[in-house]
């Protein structure tokens, strides 16, 4: 057994199986990912890493197993699970995620190949454990796969918490212990026990608030916007692979930018935080339905355009257009009066985080500090914005953003 002091949860006692994959590469690979990828540039304390929340996740899946009364070879399976359920990342976590997934097809919780060979997957055989069984449970499939990936789930407890922390943003604070206390099964489905409406509507909050505030930061997303153009720049190289770019870590990334050519100035940027700048911030009201729902080559043609209207090279202008505000923590269930409800549909509070998160969309349009204001007025032209809900440089018609939200932090 290993003692590790942690510096949210104090100390984790890991054992079993889980104390023999620690030192397997893929586990300790994960040391070298950043948890919040970009984020730092953003909240330089925000250096923790998918190691230390990979950790936490398995603690407090071993809470929950305890408080569920699942023993034996169905939590030395769980608890599996839990330890190695982020090590499909690439590099900076989600932040060139889509890139290798338009090229792979999958995602980071796709990990039935990953488990299956080397280090790993000789430590679950010898453990008796059969590692399609644990990939299945860290895709969430299954009754107890919603333990490790649900709406439920002890991953978003831990990252909620520890994100918090480590950014030194309170809204993430949450009562994880209650939460894992009142988790039970009814009909197969992860849910949490009665009286405890306020309890789920906690963790929908903590990620509610936390969005704007960490996640969807506009530094965040313009050098998450950056990193992964160059990661999509680097892949046209021909000793860059697909396969090869989704197991680098942070480093290997980096310094792939910075030796290649055509990358090098992406990298000399997101070294030195010369980030580039909002041309264009608009409202999911001032944006056409056709651009909202673009996919991947209908923005990079929209780029194109912009960037020949404005006399600039196609890399220095990015369209980014977030998914559409989504909430999948109402769908969260907790028993009321005896039912199974989701918590969308007994909650008021789902309905107005929902109208918040709407009003917190932002279309955003990145270029060259220097080059902001004729290349948003071109961009608001090109991508048909209604004015009055975009705010174009520092020039604002109409806009209903202040300029405080518009200042670079």
């Amino acid at each position: 057994m290993a003692t590790i002091k942690d510096s949210v949860h104090d100390h984790i006692e890991v054992e079993g199986v889980a104390a023999a994959l620690l030192d397997t590469e893929p586990v300790q690979r994960l040391r070298h990912i950043k948890q919040l990828g970009t984020v730092q540039l953003v909240y330089p304390s925000a250096n923790h890493t998918r190691f230390e929340h990979s950790l936490g996740v398995y603690h407090l899946a071993d809470r929950a197993l305890e408080h569920l009364g699942i023993d034996g070879i169905q939590a030395e399976r769980l608890r599996a699970a839990a330890l190695l359920h982020d090590v499909g990342h690439g590099p900076y976590s989600h932040n060139v995620e889509d890139v290798t997934h338009r090229h792979t097809g999958k995602y980071h919780d796709d990990v039935h190949e990953l488990l299956d060979e080397g280090t790993v997957g000789a430590v679950l055989r010898d453990h008796d454990l059969d590692p399609a069984h644990i990939a299945d449970l860290v895709a969430g499939d299954a009754k107890y796969g919603q333990l490790v990936s649900g709406e439920l789930d002890v991953d978003r407890m831990d990252y909620l918490v520890r994100d918090a922390h480590h950014t030194g943003v309170p809204y993430g604070t949450i009562d994880h212990e209650r939460l894992i206390r009142e988790l039970t099964f009814v009909d197969g489905e992860l849910v949490l026990a009665e009286g405890n409406v306020q309890t789920a509507e906690s963790l929908l909050l903590a990620r509610a608030l936390m969005n704007p505030t960490v996640y969807q930061h506009h530094v965040a997303r313009i050098s998450k916007a950056m990193l992964r153009r160059g990661a999509e720049r680097l892949l046209e190289q021909p000793d860059i692979t697909p396969r090869r770019l989704r197991r680098m870590d942070d480093h290997d990334l980096l310094v792939a930018l910075r030796t290649t050519p055509a990358t090098s100035e992406f990298a000399r940027r997101l070294r030195t935080r010369d980030l580039y700048k909002r041309a264009v911030w608009a409202e999911l009201e001032a944006v056409p339905e056709s651009v909202v729902d673009a996919d991947y080559e209908a923005l990079r043609d929209l780029e194109t355009e912009i960037a020949d209207r404005a006399g600039l090279p196609a890399e220095q202008v990015v369209v980014d257009v977030p998914d559409r505000p989504s909430m999948t923590e109402s769908t969260s269930r907790v028993m009321v009066s005896g039912e199974m409800r989701r918590l969308g549909k007994q909650s008021p509070l789902v309905s107005a985080l929902r109208t918040a998160q709407k009003q917190q969309w932002r279309l955003g349009v990145y270029v060259p500090a220097d080059e902001t204001d004729r290349a948003g007025r071109l961009a608001v032209e090109t991508l048909g914005l209604d004015v009055d809900g975009a705010l174009v440089s520092d020039v604002r018609p109409g806009v209903t953003a202040t300029l405080d939200e518009f200042t670079e932090s």
